[in-house]
């Protein structure tokens, strides 16, 4: 299944060229009083929420996908984890750019050594929300990211069972901020995480290791890679993560991004596509 929210917090099951307006469903969701959870009340009951939209569909309003706002399909994370130089090429493109590194070697270390990182998640917009670049003194560059989003809570989980708490997945850009300060704080303006446009249920998705990833600005390609050659794969950075943390409901990890990543200005288009997801559009802006 295909879930999307759109326009104002609309709930949609993507089918085709078009969106069944499902948004009804969320009436199975427990209701929650204060303290709020701080996961994703959609992902924690997706089996329910799904049960319900199959059984509306049919009846639900049908919407075409051109011209709809997307929003990201997850509206709480409570937090975007990320997997920093995850492709071999790209930790060379890194080596090699003192422009990517600024003589950091925590800029360009093995993702083994240097770990992973948060971003915050006050960062993430769906794209129809656009990107509006900060900092235009220095360079910007995109990232086009496969994302996880967990499903269930996971602590120190092996590999082996790591994408048994798998919800679905999205595509992912990751925003960067070139300069010398930590990566949390250059990747974590607003608009810096785009998810979207839907997200793919992980049943669509058994092999998250097997899927071509490529990203084109003002229609021409920048990036064009594959999963394969993700240095930690999902399981592994699910493990990797939850050995540190819990991973709660909702919560994203942006899996890495390829060679081939450059520099992005106000007035740019980008197109990302991820195949099994699909593709999606996204307009820069100055903020």
């Amino acid at each position: 299944m295909r879930f999307c929210r759109f326009g104002d917090n609309r709930l949609g099951l993507v089918e085709g060229a078009n969106v069944r307006d499902v948004t009804t469903a969320f009436e199975v969701i427990p209701r929650q009083g204060y303290p709020f959870p701080t996961h994703d009340l959609f992902i924690e009951n997706l089996d329910e929420v799904a049960a319900r939209a199959r059984e509306i569909a049919s009846s639900a309003p049908s919407i075409p996908l051109a011209g709809l706002k997307f929003l990201s399909p997850v509206a709480n994370p409570s937090k975007v984890v990320g997997a920093p130089i995850n492709y071999q090429k790209h930790l060379d493109e890194v080596k090699s750019n003192a422009e990517l590194h600024h003589n950091n070697e925590q800029h360009f270390a093995a993702i083994h050594k240097m770990g992973l990182f948060l971003k915050a998640s006050s960062s993430l917009v769906g794209p129809g929300e656009g990107i509006a670049l900060r900092k235009l003194d220095r360079r910007n560059d995109h990232e086009v990211e496969l994302a996880a989003i967990i499903g269930k809570r996971c602590d120190r989980v092996s590999k082996e069972d790591a994408l048994k708490y798998v919800a679905g997945y999205a595509i992912g850009l990751d925003l960067t901020i070139r300069g010398p300060e930590e990566r949390s704080l250059r990747k974590s303006s607003d608009t810096y995480t785009v998810l979207g446009p839907w997200m793919v249920t992980a049943d669509e998705i058994p092999n998250p290791g097997q899927l071509d990833l490529k990203i084109a600005v003002n229609g021409e390609i920048r990036q064009n890679s594959n999963t394969r050659y993700m240095i930690l794969g999902v399981p592994e950075l699910i493990e990797f993560a939850s050995a540190f943390y819990t991973l709660n409901p909702g919560d994203i990890i942006v899996t890495g991004t390829p060679e081939g990543v450059s520099p992005i200005e106000p007035g740019d288009t980008i197109v990302a596509t991820i195949e099994k997801i699909g593709s999606m559009e996204v307009k820069v802006r100055a903020a």
